[in-house]
């Protein structure tokens, strides 16, 4: 169940191995900052936001992925090229990580990808993403490939085919245009549409990993956010359960990235997703003897005498 007999890529992202055999990596874990409301914003059109606040949040998350091993990376979200450089400057000016940009239009991420160029940074940029409703894709990938661009999401889906094999036919597809080797890292992103959903995504992802050996994941976040009647029954408290609850259990399933959503949800997300990965390593161990290859994996962090007895 767990152990894909196609060789799987391992991609190199900053300080961060992203992909490989279940249980091997911890998924990369990509929070939203400056998304549609996101109390951090003031003025989209000025490019203002409470700095203090967003700084403290970035710290944060990058203290959680240091203590647990689990990998982390922002990914700003504006609506044009100019204020996105706004956010690419100021996350720039206090950390040193990876990051990414997600905008819906390709025209402002494609100049926003030459800004970050023109800055330096492209080997830190996450591209998110090519998606299969961009108006011209051959031209985006040329466009990327002059930039240097090194680290893409593709997303998949199929508006004619829902199923899990929808998603690996949009992939098909997809790289039939892209090509498998024109970027360093190709990471695919299955598409949630609801909460249930998820399962077809998690699916999609096992299927991609056989079929390419590529890291695949899904934004977890899109089924609990879009279930807005949970936080009306739940309450708050109740909703966070849900959330937290539905993030482990799309860790556990052939997904070497999640999209967790916002970021100040950072500090209940990587308790459960660590749940998730230390149990997820066992199961790996269970069926196939084999212990994580990550010598950063949670499992030695937290429980490194247990690994050793496991060793042994």
């Amino acid at each position: 169940m767990f152990t894909l007999e196609t060789k799987q890529k391992v991609c190199q992202i900053g300080p961060w191995k992203v992909g490989g055999q279940p249980g091997d990596n911890p998924p990369l874990l990509i929070s939203s900052m400056f998304h549609k409301g996101d109390r951090l914003l003031e003025s989209r059109k000025e490019g203002t936001f409470n700095r203090a606040k967003a700084a403290d949040y970035i710290k944060r998350q990058e203290e959680l992925s240091e203590q647990t091993g689990i990998p982390a990376v922002t990914a700003m979200v504006a609506n044009t090229a100019n204020e996105m450089k706004y956010y690419i400057d100021f996350f720039t000016s206090i950390s040193d990580k990876p990051f990414a940009i997600d905008m819906w239009v390709q025209e402002p991420r494609i100049a926003s990808v030459r800004y970050v160029a023109e800055l330096g940074l492209i080997d830190r940029l996450i591209y998110n993403s090519i998606t299969p409703w961009d108006k011209d894709i051959p031209a985006q990938v040329d466009q990327l490939k002059e930039l240097g661009v090194k680290h893409v999401v593709v997303q998949v889906y199929d508006d004619d085919d829902p199923s899990p094999q929808g998603r690996v036919k949009s992939f098909d597809k997809m790289m039939g245009t892209i090509g498998e080797d024109t970027f360093e890292s190709i990471l695919v992103d299955t598409s949630v549409m609801n909460l249930p959903a998820t399962s077809f995504s998690a699916v999609a992802n096992k299927m991609i990993k056989e079929k390419y050996g590529l890291p695949a994941g899904l934004a977890s976040s899109n089924g609990t956010f879009m279930w807005k009647a949970a936080r009306e029954m739940w309450g708050s408290d109740g909703f966070s359960a849900m959330n937290t609850a539905a993030q482990a259990v799309s860790a556990m399933f052939w997904s070497d990235l999640l999209f967790y959503g916002p970021q100040v949800t950072a500090p209940k997300v990587f308790p459960a997703v660590v749940s998730a990965v230390l149990m997820l390593s066992t199961l790996v161990y269970h069926e196939s003897g084999r212990l994580p290859s990550n010598p950063n994996h949670p499992l030695y962090k937290f429980f490194g005498e247990f690994a050793e007895k496991l060793k042994k």
